[in-house]
């Protein structure tokens, strides 16, 4: 048994060393025949790429010489347009060579012309100079002057000469620019005007308050007048009751004043209890409200200025000068005015409008405490300034509107001139008629007592005086003195608004008659 499991084992390995030989032997028969069929396709593949390298290296050979061929011929016919324009301009050059030896001798034939000439010359100045010293020989000895003296004569006459004509000159220079300032400053106040409308109301001294009924007058008055006095000593007004129907007259010089009166009063009738202690109480209101309306009159009037940024207290005595007057015109509306022309002025003539506007709103800011204080409105107004911080253009403006200080600026000198055309313009102010013939027959009197007047007249309401004078006592010179001998005689004894313009006439006349 044994046995036979050996001798079957030894033939199964037998069998797997024989299938493992003949497997083996397959393989490697097959590896062979594959070894050998690659080689032949990398032969074929080698012996492909070896002829399209031929190719490939005949064809760029083919085009390099082609290349080349163009390179070669593109360069040949550039030598050649260089030979061209090289040979052209070497004929330029030779052109222009020959050219050069033309003016060259040409040139030189004309400075042998010019050498010629200046020979000639020189000999002919020295004889001119020879022949100018005789002349000047001759001429000493008829004039008996050496010629330094007579050039000094020369000069000195022709110099007079031209001093005189500068002078005329001058003088023609300063008439046209007088004109042309004098048409120009007054196509700017027209316009001005023009632009600038306001309304001028006539203030009174005195206020109208209207009753109920003629029974409200004895209560007013009181029991042996106790209130109508009560009243009176708060306000400072007095109040006349007397036959007018169902009205009471409050008087007056304080505007304020008067206004309180007038609001407390209308307050009693309206409350209808009227007793001394509801007296101080309804003052008292009225107060307070007068108050608010002067600082809000005072806003009023900056805003419709234009004027922006002052100072509270400017504000409120912007407010009171709404309750005061000169010569009927009422202050804060003439200032309002004033502020408006110097601005439509200023923008005419360039200048800062903004500064202008506040200039003329302030100018006569001094008027709102004159009445309170020592000095006069000028001078109020100036402290009134310097106190809340104004500019020096502002207070100089102040200062010099009425002519007291030279003003330093342009919105100075448009002050003055606003300031003047709002006081003069018709309808601002009002005087009454006896105020007026006086005023009048005062300046009438004033020019006649100037010697070597014949008579004057004032016209134009009295804004213009026309004097005539004697011509034999009265020079063309003296005229001119006179004219400022009376303007300030004139400001020295009246009280005017505005300005007064004084014309002085001297007329001559030669008469004759043909017979």
């Amino acid at each position: 048994m044994l046995i036979t499991v050996i001798a079957v084992v030894a033939t199964l390995v037998i069998s797997v060393l024989v299938s493992v030989i003949a497997t083996n032997t397959y393989h490697k028969k097959v590896a062979d025949q594959k070894i050998g069929s690659a080689e032949e396709r990398a032969r074929k593949i080698i012996d492909e790429a070896l002829k399209s390298a031929e190719d490939t290296k005949r064809e760029k050979l083919l085009e390099v010489k082609e290349e080349s061929l163009r390179t070669r011929n593109d360069l040949d016919k550039e030598v050649r347009e260089r030979r061209a324009e090289v040979q052209r301009s070497e004929r330029r050059v030779q052109q222009k060579e020959e050219n050069v030896e033309k003016r060259s001798d040409a040139i030189e034939k004309r400075e042998a012309g010019l050498n010629a000439r200046e020979e000639a010359l020189t000999k002919k100045s020295a004889d001119v100079a020879k022949l100018n010293e005789q002349r000047l020989q001759e001429l000493e000895k008829i004039s008996g002057l050496t010629s330094e003296q007579a050039k000094e004569y020369l000069l000195k006459i022709v110099e007079d000469d031209v001093k005189h004509e500068s002078a005329l000159m001058i003088k023609n220079m300063e008439s046209e620019a007088k004109e042309e300032a004098d048409k120009r400053a007054k196509e700017i106040v027209v316009n001005a005007i023009q632009r600038c409308s306001a309304d001028h109301v006539s203030e009174t001294t005195i206020s109208v308050v209207q009753l109920p009924n003629d029974e409200m007058k004895g209560r007013i008055i009181g029991r042996e007048g106790r209130n109508i006095r009560t009243l009176e000593t708060m306000t400072g007004v007095d109040l006349i009751i007397d036959d007018t129907p169902e009205a009471v007259v409050i008087s007056g010089f304080d505007p304020i004043r008067r206004e309180v009166a007038r609001i407390a009063l209308e307050k009693l009738i309206v409350d209808g209890r009227i007793h001394p202690a509801r007296i101080e109480e309804m003052v008292e209101k009225a107060q307070k409200e007068v108050a608010a309306k002067i600082k809000e009159e005072g806003e009023n009037a900056a805003l419709e200025a234009g004027v922006h940024g002052l100072h509270p207290e400017i504000i409120k005595l912007l407010g009171k000068m709404k309750f005061r007057t000169s010569y009927g015109q009422n202050a804060l509306k003439h200032s309002v005015e004033v502020a408006q022309l110097c601005g439509l002025m200023a923008s005419e003539l360039g200048l800062d409008v903004r500064v202008a506007k506040r200039a003329g709103l302030l100018h006569d800011i001094g008027k709102s405490v004159d009445h309170e204080m020592e000095g006069s409105h000028i001078q109020l107004g100036v402290d009134i300034c310097k106190k809340y911080k104004e500019s020096a253009v502002i207070i100089n403006a102040v200062e010099s509107h009425h002519g007291d200080v030279e003003p330093t600026s342009l919105i100075a000198v448009l002050v003055q001139a606003a300031d003047t055309i709002s006081a003069a313009r018709p309808g601002a102010r009002r005087e009454t008629l006896e105020t007026y013939t006086t005023r009048l027959k005062q300046l009438e009197d004033i020019t006649n007592s100037f010697k070597g007047v014949d008579h004057s007249f004032a016209i134009q309401a009295g804004r213009e005086v026309r004097v005539m004078v004697v011509p034999d006592q009265v020079s063309d010179a003296d005229m001119v003195i006179m004219a400022h001998d009376i303007s300030k005689k004139i400001e020295a004894e009246m009280e005017y608004p505005g300005q007064i313009k004084v014309n002085v006439i001297r007329e001559s006349r030669a008469t004759d008659y043909a017979k």
